[in-house]
């Protein structure tokens, strides 16, 4: 009763606030307010015929579908989201996407034999400034939630190249030198779903899901929590 009280009288002078537009959270919200998330841009269901997100991959690397939850804007709720989630500690963002979009992939056809789900890998040195891999609590959801297996250490970022928000629109699209490694050998069969925050040009993810694609007889599909197009 006593740690209850406590509880209490510490929300009352820190009460939980929306990481949207800052005003204290009520009952039943959770990171963002009702307001916010209603305004956010949502980019599914997902439409099979123009999908917009899987044409970023065309002509590039074999993928079976794509999708992503919100679209990115450079400035709005989706926009300090991930900011928060990757320079803020803001780690449950992660989870709180993959949770969401789980609950929307669940019963499309096109991910229902996802047997494994891989995240993108960032560098060692990043992620020990970090702490986390922003990625890892969306993709374990997801696999929670599609009923498959969550694996961080099947990719690997083997050089620390410069920040994409850093990068002009060419030299993000420079497939010629990959930074990222296959580390681990999957079953023939094997349907990966590999995870990322944000799609730009889609050319990280084409690097990822081409070094999974050095594995035999595989499926790659990709799910991403924003797409900026």
């Amino acid at each position: 009763m006593v740690l209850g009280w406590i509880s209490d009288f510490l929300h009352l002078l820190y009460p939980e606030v929306c990481l949207g537009c800052q005003i204290p959270l009520v009952d039943g919200e959770y990171l963002l307010c009702t307001a916010c998330r209603g305004q956010l841009p949502v980019a599914l269901p997902l439409d099979h015929q123009d999908n917009k997100v899987k044409d970023l991959f065309f002509a590039r690397v074999p993928i079976q579908c794509a999708s992503s939850l919100l679209y990115y804007e450079k400035i709005g709720v989706v926009q300090s989201l991930i900011h928060q989630l990757k320079y803020q500690n803001q780690e449950q963002i992660s989870n709180f996407l993959g949770k969401w979009m789980a609950s929307a992939l669940r019963d499309e056809a096109v991910y229902s034999d996802i047997d494994l789900v891989v995240p993108v890998p960032v560098h060692p040195k990043r992620l020990r400034q970090r702490g986390y891999n922003q990625v890892n609590g969306f993709g374990r959801e997801l696999a929670q939630g599609l009923g498959a297996r969550f694996r961080e250490s099947v990719l690997s970022k083997t050089r620390n190249t410069t920040k994409q928000a850093k990068l002009g629109q060419t030299e993000r699209s420079d497939e010629t030198q990959s930074p990222y490694q296959l580390m681990e050998q999957l079953p023939s069969g094997t349907h990966v779903l590999l995870v990322d925050d944000v799609i730009t040009t889609g050319t990280t993810l084409s690097l990822c899901a081409k070094e999974l694609h050095r594995n035999p007889d595989i499926k790659v599909s990709i799910a991403t929590m924003a797409v900026s197009i």
